[in-house]
């Protein structure tokens, strides 16, 4: 059941609060007694709930008097209370997190070689996002599979949203799609490239045929030039995805370009 004590109010501000509501105008004496709440503790407890607003009283009366705020009056103010002060702790955080992503990029990059993986469709779209926005210097994005269409939506916004990011942090994005999955593109993820992608300098995309070569096997995403991300599909169904490995390797990654350059060479640009 909700409670006042969910406002912010402790259990004695929320009885007097209450009391006041039944009692009308009254003293803190007799506040006490209806409340329950100690004499000792009955000022306090005013002055507390005064603050927030939701008593007036009446200083001209001997002794003094306090009447309760409309209940709707009350609570509207106690939640624009509660909203202010997460407001307050939502940029607190946010500062928090800026001189924390400071800190830690600062920190020297290990070199050696790692690789993880991502099994399922919501930790596969997971590892992607996190990789994109890991990225400082370049991504390449070869999209051979499409998405199943249940997904394509609202997976399509989160890594356009992703990929904005990038390229306000000045990373430059070359993305290769396969025709079939061109086709599978909404028309509202159609828009959003025309309109918000497609002007920008360093955001480019390419399409090719969908041959037998070994572009047709999966997806996968070069980040930085250090980092391949692997899509691996479900054997059991083609147009799903199973998981994705990402392993760093400069090695690899330098292999995996030298591949996928000619393709690029090759392919037109996209035009929606």
């Amino acid at each position: 059941m909700a409670s006042l004590r969910d406002l912010g109010l402790s259990e004695y501000e929320a009885r007097a609060y209450r009391a006041l509501l039944n009692t009308g105008p009254t003293t803190a004496k007799e506040l006490s007694r209806a409340s329950d709440v100690p004499m000792g503790r009955i000022y306090d407890v005013l002055n507390s709930i005064e603050q927030y607003n939701l008593v007036r009283s009446q200083t001209a009366s001997r002794p003094k008097k306090y009447v309760a705020v409309e209940p709707s009056t009350a609570l509207d103010r106690l939640l624009d209370d509660k909203k202010r002060e997460l407001e307050e702790k939502a940029e607190q955080y946010e500062s928090i997190v800026d001189d924390l992503a400071n800190e830690l990029d600062a920190a020297e990059p290990v070199e050696e070689q790692f690789w993880t993986a991502a099994v399922g469709p919501d930790e596969t779209l997971d590892l992607l996002l996190e990789r994109l926005a890991a990225a400082d210097d370049h991504i390449v994005m070869v999209t051979a599979d499409p998405i199943p269409q249940r997904d394509m939506q609202a997976v399509s916004e989160e890594v356009n949203a992703q990929l904005e990011d990038a390229l306000d942090r000045g990373v430059s994005i070359d993305v290769l799609m396969t025709r079939k999955m061109v086709s599978s593109l909404s028309e509202k993820v159609g828009k959003r490239y025309r309109t918000t992608l497609q002007s920008r300098e360093n955001y480019n995309v390419r399409t090719y045929e969908d041959e037998a070569d070994s572009f047709n096997t999966g997806s996968f995403n070069i980040i930085d030039g250090v980092e391949v991300c692997i899509q691996v599909p479900n054997p059991l169904s083609s147009d799903d995805a199973f998981g994705m490995i990402d392993l760093k390797d400069p090695e690899f990654a330098a292999s995996v370009h030298e591949e996928f350059a000619p393709k690029w060479d090759e392919a037109e640009p996209l035009e929606f």
